[in-house]
């Protein structure tokens, strides 16, 4: 533990990430890349907790012919199928977790409370919130943020297709500089597409660090635990 820089973490996994190449579905080896890392960075004794979006199934915005809480309420459930997914595949490289859930459904799941939900942490439990806030018109993003604070995680570690933040979409702009670090004011005055700018008033309220980078290298999440440079640092 000497060498980790961050004992308790919030992973925030977005629902096309373990969608890999096909975007939509789930594909069980990225599912399984992941939770490889995740395991390490457990083995290394941080406390691990995970919020998962749905992308890869439902996003509110998609329902555009739906009444908006329809639509939001149907993400939120979609994203218990990501959170079942992860479950399993913690589980069978033997990890123990919890998946606990903002929408009540007893059958699959906890209910969401914080004391549980930290007291699974601290018996080395890999906790996933799954359902968002259990709120329409909040994103995952922000059901990330206030997990962090509720649960005073150290640093939330944001795993993306790409490893940093940008000034522009580096995919569709050449140009596009890229911020070692970058602070939670420059995000919103510049508008950058991190986190929603809830989730980043939150952190920045909280005080929550936030480390953006690419999923792609299974290094990076060890590196990220370490305080190494790796992607962006927000603060």
């Amino acid at each position: 533990m000497s060498n980790i820089k961050y004992k308790r973490v919030l992973l925030k996994l977005s629902g096309e990430a373990l969608a890999g190449d096909a975007k939509t579905g789930i594909s069980s080896e990225v599912i399984g890349e992941i939770c490889n890392q995740i395991k390490n960075m457990q083995d290394l004794g941080v406390q691990v907790a995970i919020v998962v979006g749905a992308g890869n199934f439902w996003r509110g915005r998609y329902g555009k012919d739906m009444e908006r809480t329809t639509s939001d309420y149907m993400g939120m459930i979609a994203t218990t199928m990501n959170a079942l997914a992860l479950q399993d595949a913690l589980e069978s490289r033997g990890m123990y977790t919890r998946v606990q859930t903002a929408i009540e459904m007893r059958e699959v799941a906890e209910p969401y409370i914080k004391r549980k939900a930290t007291k699974h942490l601290e018996k080395g439990r890999v906790v996933i919130f799954a359902c968002g806030s259990g709120n329409p018109f909040f994103t995952t993003d922000t059901a990330a943020a206030l997990r962090a604070a509720e649960i005073e995680a150290d640093v939330i570690l944001v795993a993306k297709t790409i490893d940093g933040v940008y000034s522009a979409d580096p995919k569709q702009d050449e140009n596009a500089i890229k911020y070692d670090e970058i602070t939670y004011l420059d995000i919103l005055n510049k508008d950058l597409k991190v986190m929603d700018s809830t989730a980043i008033s939150l952190c920045k309220d909280n005080n929550i660090p936030l480390i953006v980078f690419a999923m792609d290298n299974p290094e990076n999440i060890i590196k990220a635990v370490k305080g190494d440079k790796v992607g962006t640092l927000v603060k």
